[in-house]
């Protein structure tokens, strides 16, 4: 498996981007400059398009065994090569050890679930309202998917679309983020080049999106553009998408409510949100953003949540006992702590943080947050809990649906009934009962609503997304078109 990753890859070759510029990738840690990549171009995405096209031909004919063994092959490579993975996610994209192992072990499952799809391209016959016709529905590849990865979780992220791509008779073309051009990119064309992919079949692309990233979605060969990113971005890609009638598979950004019950455990709960608030320092779509806790145990619940988040150890994201690694830049941490430092002028409480060295912020917690508040309102991504009290569950509900997004959330109960019908009052894609946010499985369908995207990825809901089908009928005898032909 190739680890020189200074160059894009494009039908099965790797080269110098054609652009001028220069894409550094570094350590959000450290700022120690990792590589320098020579970014592609327009005309660098339409050769990756193109041999993309070429490739998928011949790709949606081959028999599922021949798709599935290349699958399996890459499930065994990521086996032998596992620290590669994970040292690349540590170091590039601030991942914890204990991230960047999970974020590994969840990009396998997916890639495993995808070894399946080949075989689960299943087709109907149905009856006809026409004497002697039947009715065929043939399930068929789209065609060329084009990928655009984020930075948070790239490895994980990214494989959910490649290999469901893939696996369904399709090519790819990726672009990752610029700050995560490998685990969210090139480390996949070196995965499937290792597997004996055919050339074209997967293509990575390192570009600004300044540079090629419009392009990236308006190229007419690709049919399907998955994005994984934030909900202004996400809306651009699907109104250029849109314009030429191309499917988007769109998961964006989450305000995420953790809701606390009056009769919940509340060192349970508590335990459930340090969790889901701070793994990899927030910077997850389905972290939790709000904390709603019931009046009546909202001090109680405080103080453990409080005494739990002061027990992470933050800071190098290399050394194994770190809860907390770096955000991505610098940016991040300044856009949080403007929040922060609002949300305290219009009367929260800082309890406990407040305070970065270099890309770390202190896990930081706020107490008398109202839901009109910055820290409330805005998509936090980071290690900044917001704790907002509540009187009455229709209160909650009002409070919880008040914002524009709908992707993740949990509910906290004694009873599991009613955690199940408060839940349910919750408008968003999924949702957890006594537990938090940040779940996923490669089986079960994975997507928001509202503002918080469109479609969903795993399992069979993948197999939907990335193919379309085709009815053919077949009139097995002469056709009878009545008075049509009678004079």
């Amino acid at each position: 498996m190739n680890t020189n990753f200074t160059q894009i890859y494009i039908n099965g070759e790797w080269k110098p981007g054609s652009s001028d510029s220069m894409i550094k990738n570094i350590n959000p840690f450290t700022h120690e400059e990792i590589l320098e990549i020579k970014a592609a171009d327009k005309q660098d995405l339409d050769d990756a398009y193109k041999a993309a096209e070429a490739a998928q031909v011949k790709w949606s004919k081959e028999l599922p065994q021949v798709k599935r063994a290349l699958l399996e092959k890459s499930v065994q490579i990521m086996e032998e090569q596992k620290d590669v993975f994970v040292d690349w996610l540590v170091k590039e994209s601030g991942s914890t050890v204990f991230k960047a192992e999970a974020e590994y072990r969840a990009a396998m499952n997916v890639l495993k679930e995808a070894a399946t799809f080949p075989y689960r391209m299943e087709g109907k016959i149905l009856p006809s309202q026409t004497p002697g016709k039947e009715n065929r529905v043939y399930r068929e590849p789209l065609g060329v998917v084009g990928v655009i990865s984020p930075w948070n979780f790239p490895l994980h992220l990214a494989m959910r679309s490649i290999a469901s791509a893939i696996a369904t008779g399709n090519s790819v073309v990726i672009k990752p983020a610029t700050e995560t051009p490998v685990t969210g990119g090139l480390i996949f064309a070196s995965l499937f080049e290792a597997a004996g992919a055919p050339k074209g079949l997967v293509n990575a692309v390192v570009g600004r999106g300044s540079e090629i990233g419009d392009d990236m979605v308006t190229h007419k060969t690709p049919r399907l553009i998955s994005f994984t990113g934030s909900t202004e971005v996400g809306k651009r890609i699907g109104q250029l998408a849109g314009g030429e009638l191309k499917k988007t598979a769109l998961e964006l950004g989450g305000n995420n409510v953790f809701i606390v019950l009056e009769d919940a455990d509340i060192d349970q709960a508590a335990e459930s949100a340090v969790f889901g608030k701070f793994y990899h320092q927030g910077q997850i779509c389905m972290a939790i953003n709000r904390i709603f806790v019931h009046s009546s145990i909202y001090d109680q619940f405080a103080e453990r949540f409080i005494e739990k988040a002061k027990e992470l150890k933050y800071g190098n994201p290399a050394e194994a006992d770190t809860k907390v690694g770096p955000l991505i830049n610098r940016g991040q941490v300044d856009r949080i702590l403007e929040d922060v430092n609002e949300s305290v002028k219009q009367g929260a409480k800082l309890r406990l943080g407040g305070k970065a060295e270099g890309n770390v912020l202190e896990p930081t917690v706020l107490t008398g947050v109202t839901n009109e508040m910055p820290i409330a309102v805005n998509e936090i991504f980071g290690p900044a809990a917001a704790l907002i009290s509540f009187d009455s569950e229709e209160e909650v509900i009002e409070m919880a649906n008040a914002m524009p997004y709908g992707l993740s959330g949990a509910v906290h109960s004694a009873s599991i009934e009613h955690a199940t019908l408060v839940a349910h009052d919750i408008h968003t894609g999924m949702i957890h009962v006594n537990d938090q946010p940040v779940n996923e499985e490669p089986h079960m369908p994975f997507g928001g609503e509202k503002d918080s995207g469109i479609g969903r990825f795993n399992g069979e809901w993948a197999l939907e997304e990335f193919t379309t089908v085709k009815w053919l009928s077949v009139q097995h005898n002469r056709r009878n078109y009545g008075p049509f032909f009678k004079s």
